[in-house]
């Protein structure tokens, strides 16, 4: 059963009703998604988390009540009283015949939408107004998807021994050397906001040997795709005493229990998406970039070796490969200093694709302060902006790895959105920083 949250206002929840006897007195409270006459009967669907549908007959109410009734309108917020009623012609079977209703608040202006119209303006108008956009049953099925994800996230990890860790996000230098920082003063000096916790959680590994952290990121870069935000969620993992192939493995097993949870816990969601056979199977396919240069090149694709590749190249491995896979040992120019090299010009380091879109990266950790200083200076980059990091390596550094997962891709995956503001509540790109 759900908490009491206010007695003032409800008694239950819609979601509740089914495990109360029929003619069980409840109230409950939310904003009133349709309302129906006909003759003397009145419907009200009423979202509170669920929807519930309320009925009430002229000749069995109050005249008072009956004229409250009468003047409420989609869009009001109501607490309404009645008794439970199990009947066929109800959603989920239950309704609630009221014999009361309050009606709580009022909108100054009917939005510009409907949250069930099949004709919706486009994305950028709809987030202009985002918290009636929210109001929209697919939006409702999506944020229980991405709430279900979280909380998988942090089940699978506590039983496996990592701490959840909260990394600074106003930062002094950048973290991953390249990447486009926001600026912002901090007192009397230039700070930026955090792209990475990458840093710290190798400082924490070596501390508390497991950690983990879901928390935002942020890119100042001027991106125009479907999958990048300027500020998002990201879950960043760290174990010591690993190499990239225990961290890949530690993945694989965490992405397998995250779809099982939803498939588990999200059923309605699911179906109301029309997302049909969510599975994944383990193993995922490795694969290295050298293969993936050599596979697109029978694609009909000229990929050089030491490029990226491009998100044409990538849409094209998605047609090969349908289901998650790992792209290895890629070249290292291609991965930050931080990444453990090997022979051949390659590091120890993966991304985890699902479809063309690149979901999780990581790798092996350099944990030699020499290692890590060359890399650095290889790289462009002057040692004196991370000797914070550096330092820390004299007092000893366990081998270690780990990787970032967009916690906003994933979500966008697992939902089959087109466009990753989607899934974002209040999403943040180059374009837009309000509402």
């Amino acid at each position: 059963m759900k908490r009491r949250i206010s007695s003032q206002f409800r008694s239950h929840y819609s979601a509740e009703l089914v495990k109360l006897p029929e003619g069980y007195r409840v109230s409950i409270a939310g904003y009133v998604v349709s309302v129906r006459l006909h003759g003397g009967v009145i419907f009200f669907v009423v979202y509170d988390g669920g929807y519930i549908q309320c009925v009430a007959h002229m000749d069995e109410v109050d005249v008072e009540v009956w004229k409250k009734m009468l003047e409420v309108r989609e869009y009001f917020y109501v607490s309404i009283s009645g008794c439970v009623s199990y009947t066929e012609r109800a959603p989920n079977g239950v309704e609630i015949v009221m014999d009361d209703v309050r009606i709580v608040a009022k909108p100054n202006r009917i939005p510009p939408f409907h949250p069930y119209s099949r004709k919706l303006p486009s994305l950028d108008k709809r987030l202009d107004i985002r918290a009636v956009d929210l109001r929209r049953p697919q939006l409702h099925a999506i944020f229980k998807i991405r709430h279900e994800v979280l909380q998988a996230i942090r089940r699978f990890l506590v039983a496996r021994g990592f701490i959840e860790v909260n990394t600074p996000k106003i930062i002094a230098s950048a973290t991953e050397g390249g990447a486009a920082l926001f600026p912002l003063f901090y007192y009397d000096k230039e700070a930026f906001l955090a792209q990475s916790p990458q840093l710290y959680k190798e400082q924490l590994s070596a501390a508390l040997d497991r950690v983990f952290e879901i928390a935002p990121i942020f890119r100042a870069e001027e991106f125009k795709t479907d999958r990048h935000l300027s500020e998002t969620i990201s879950l960043d993992v760290e174990m010591a005493f690993a190499d990239y192939r225990d961290v890949m493995n530690l993945l694989e097993d965490l992405i397998v229990y995250i779809v099982n949870s939803v498939r588990r816990y999200c059923i309605a969601q699911l179906a109301f998406l029309n997302i049909g056979d969510l599975k994944v199977r383990k193993p995922f396919r490795r694969i290295s970039y050298d293969r993936v240069i050599s596979k697109l090149k029978d694609l009909g694709l000229e990929v050089g070796w030491g490029e990226d590749l491009s998100t044409a190249a990538l849409r094209r491995l998605a047609e090969v490969y349908r289901e998650p896979y790992f792209i290895v040992d890629w070249p290292r120019g291609l991965k930050p200093f931080y990444i453990k090299s090997k022979r051949g010009g390659v590091t120890e380091s993966f991304d985890l694709m699902w479809g063309h879109v690149e979901i999780a990266s990581g790798g092996s950790r350099v944990n030699s302060k020499r290692s890590l200083a060359r890399r650095i200076r290889m790289q462009g980059l002057n040692t004196e902006s991370f000797e914070y990091h550096l330092k820390v390596f004299d007092y000893g550094m366990p081998p270690h790895a780990g990787f970032g997962l967009g916690v906003d891709r994933l979500i966008m995956v697992l939902t089959n959105r087109d466009d990753i503001r989607e899934v974002v509540f209040y999403p943040r790109d180059p374009s837009r920083l309000t509402p």
